[in-house]
């Protein structure tokens, strides 16, 4: 007996305590969705020895590679390009009569998608992945049906479950798309012609990043914001600078703001818009994209058949993802939280190292990094400094403009700045805030300086290669030592 345990993998141990295979368990592992949770968990959990079983409703990949991160980053940079043409001459190339192909750049974004998608498709075969296509729903705690088109189609038992369903747009009562002059984030990802004007609600990540496309694509794009200022839960200062970026690009910002009177016909759409004690402000456009947020999707699953807890619409769930049946897990947007692709990958590691007996660390969302795709880009991580003073931090910060850079001045990308936030206690690093052009590939450096805690002077003694945009963190760090 001593011989059989020594060569059995530590997971085998954990389900002869749970259970034997005589209960009629097909799989070690159900993960319901495939976006970058899903897929990873089911590579995770197949590479750890599991037998894994994948079910998807829709193109594998998710809203993520489908209708989220991808598509909108593929649209992005045909818009960085655009943007670089028309500053061309300043770099001395001549570039005329030169216009923008709306449709071949919704064309080449869904081909990236269909490329990625099935990359994903060839990783999971490889990795002996079993996939199903269809709604998942527990018709009890371990069982589940799979149904494609309200029929039933297939039925599995599962020893383990990870629920990866991703998230919804939010909707608001009077601004329900109808995919014609009222669009969701999906809509404006495909549309046939470029509109003449756009109203965008919501200035957060997806509304400023949809927003700012479209303006460099030739739309009169006009941006609503409910709250005092766009991006709220970024730092004031660089949110601030970004959108005097947004609006230099041709951006009308409200923020504030409400909308009201919305009506639609065969021309556009038309509403009031109201700020504060000001004169409502008529505004007339050819289409209004809704950009508000999302909330977990957990629609249809049957999670009380499973005795899966929710609230607030998402899952509730533990620091190893677990959710309040022992056996079924939760990641990524439908378990809340920062809603981020990233976030979401993370987690599936979390919770396949639990099903499989071992312990990980719960994720500390101040070193997870946010990000807007836009230009200049913004990128962050840990506290902003509204948020380390309220934390009761006694706080010094570190600045260095990119405008002093050698590199931003040879690229001809001068606006932003680097701001470092530090504990005067401690001197580690809490947050960081870049904006600017290469913030999203900047912010990996202080990521790991916040997962190391590094503080300021090592930040400031690192030799970074000359000339760069890195250059300007090492130079934030050493701003912050003269403070």
């Amino acid at each position: 007996m001593h011989f059989r345990y020594s060569i059995l993998k530590p997971y085998d141990y954990l389900f002869m305590q749970q259970g034997s295979a005589d209960e009629g368990f097909a799989f070690d592992l159900a993960v319901i969705g495939s976006g970058p949770g899903g897929y990873e968990a089911a590579l995770k959990a197949a590479k750890a020895g599991l037998k894994v079983c994948l079910i998807e409703k829709g193109a594998l990949g998710g809203v993520c590679v489908n209708w989220g991160c991808i598509p909108t980053k593929a649209l992005l940079r045909s818009a960085e390009i655009i943007d670089l043409v028309a500053r061309s001459s300043s770099f001395g190339i001549m570039a005329e009569n030169v216009s923008f192909d709306f449709p071949q750049a919704v064309k080449r974004s869904r081909s990236v998608v269909r490329k990625l998608s099935k990359g994903i498709d060839f990783m999971l075969q490889r990795a002996g992945v079993e996939v199903k296509q269809g709604e998942a729903r527990f018709t009890s705690p371990h069982d589940l049906d799979i149904v494609r088109d309200g029929i039933g189609v297939d039925h599995i038992r599962a020893r383990s479950v990870i629920i990866a369903t991703g998230s919804i747009p939010r909707e608001i009562s009077g601004l329900e798309p109808d995919g014609n002059r009222i669009l969701g984030s999906r809509d404006a990802l495909a549309l046939k012609t470029l509109p003449s004007s756009m109203i965008v609600v919501g200035g957060g990540a997806i509304g400023i990043e949809m927003a700012w496309f479209y303006a460099k694509a030739g739309t009169v794009v006009t941006l609503v914001e409910m709250m005092p200022r766009i991006l709220p839960l970024e730092d004031a200062e660089i949110a601030l600078a970004l959108r005097r970026s947004l609006e230099k690009a041709g951006i009308l910002i409200y923020t504030g703001a409400k909308l009201e009177r919305l009506s639609s016909d065969e021309r556009g759409v038309n509403c009031r818009i109201t700020v504060a004690e000001e004169d409502p402000i008529a505004v007339h456009a050819e289409c209004l994209l809704v950009a508000v947020g999302v909330t977990g999707n957990t629609c249809e699953l049957g999670l009380s058949n499973a005795g899966v807890e929710c609230s607030g619409g998402y899952i509730v769930t533990d620091g190893e993802c677990r959710t309040s049946a022992d056996h079924v897990y939760a990641i990524g947007d439908v378990r809340g939280g920062m809603l981020l692709a990233h976030k979401a990958s993370a987690e599936a590691a979390i919770a396949v190292a639990s099903i499989s007996g071992k312990t990980s660390e719960p994720l500390d969302d101040t070193k997870i990094p946010r990000c807007v795709y836009v230009e200049p880009s913004l990128a962050s991580v840990g506290l902003s400094e509204e948020q380390a003073v309220a934390s009761g931090f006694s706080v010094r910060i570190g600045r260095a403009m990119f405008a002093a850079s050698g590199k931003a001045n040879a690229y001809g990308n001068l606006e932003g700045m680097v701001k470092l936030i530090f504990s005067c206690k401690t001197d580690r690093l809490l947050g960081a805030h870049v904006l600017g052009h290469g913030a999203v590939e900047l912010i990996g450096e202080l990521c790991l300086a916040r997962q190391l805690e590094l503080t300021a002077r090592v930040l400031a003694g690192t030799v970074h290669a000359h000339p760069t945009l890195s250059e300007t963190i090492r130079e934030a760090a050493e701003n912050s030592l003269e403070a």
